[in-house]
């Protein structure tokens, strides 16, 4: 499992691989009952032992976001539904700073539904 999720994140090309290392990093340490996990092919976030938010980049746009799965139980301008039923997607810009008390606030709200 950790080479497939290692190996997720140095496959991609800069500047999405530093901000997607930088993510990982950054929620893996936001709360020690989150742990990492390779589930679809693609490395998600758990809280409590139960599915809670995943890493990817948008096929279009080529832009790095997180996926929260509980996310359509959240209000916020900044998520984005498109067409997924639970999940809302927080885009990121992997050429700016990265949002953290944008990122920590929606996974704070996030975490109160587990």
């Amino acid at each position: 499992m950790l080479r497939d999720l290692d190996n997720w994140y140095l496959n991609k090309s800069e500047p999405n691989k530093s901000c997607l290392q930088a993510l990982r990093i950054w929620i893996q340490n936001s709360d020690e009952q989150i742990t990492e996990a390779w589930k679809y092919r693609m490395p998600f976030f758990c809280f409590k032992g139960k599915m809670f938010c995943y890493l990817w980049v948008d096929k279009k746009s080529h832009q790095p976001y997180i996926g929260i799965v509980k996310g359509n139980q959240i209000k916020h301008k900044a998520l984005l539904q498109e067409k997924r039923a639970k999940m809302k997607i927080l885009p990121i810009n992997p050429n700016k700073d990265l949002p953290i008390g944008l990122i920590g606030a929606l996974l704070e709200k996030a975490k109160t539904f587990y």
